[in-house]
């Protein structure tokens, strides 16, 4: 398990896990998310319609979960990077003041296709929030980290 390095780039391997990335949860958050998506339903949006309809406070609506799924992805794996397939299932809602930690694993490499499927999960304070798979084409190699030199003013 691992990647094979080379000068400023890096070839994913079966089973590399992405680093994580934590997702502070507010309600600007969820309710610009909804917005965004068009996703007027007072349950993303009003606390006072969702306690009514029996939930403690506004939740995260899918396709804001979908989005930051995405996001991590392509955080990861750079600009060259094009999502392809995004499966996923919600669990526990995403509240505002928790946070949701993504987390993955590359499952697949398909060097013919040159894709690469990556396992996610979203955990928050109650349990996983979000569970499924992205399967993300990668065009060449993938940049890793840019050092970018600089030159002095007496070199210029």
């Amino acid at each position: 398990m691992g990647t094979e390095t080379g000068t400023g780039t890096t070839r994913p391997a079966v089973g590399t896990a992405l680093p994580p990335l934590e997702i502070p949860i507010t309600r600007t958050l969820i309710v610009a998310g909804a917005i965004a998506s068009r996703d007027y339903q007072d349950v993303h949006h009003d606390a006072e319609l969702a306690r009514q309809k029996g939930s403690p406070d506004i939740f995260m609506n899918i396709l804001t979960t979908n989005g930051l799924v995405g996001r991590y992805i392509t955080d990861h794996f750079g600009p060259p990077a094009v999502l392809r397939k995004v499966v996923i299932r919600l669990g526990a809602p995403n509240y505002p003041g928790d946070t949701m930690v993504l987390t993955g694993r590359i499952e697949e490499l398909d060097d013919e296709a040159g894709t690469a499927t990556v396992r996610v999960v979203g955990a928050n304070s109650i349990g996983n929030h979000v569970t499924g798979t992205v399967t993300v084409a990668l065009t060449g190699r993938t940049v890793d980290r840019v050092t970018v030199t600089v030159p002095d003013e007496e070199d210029t």
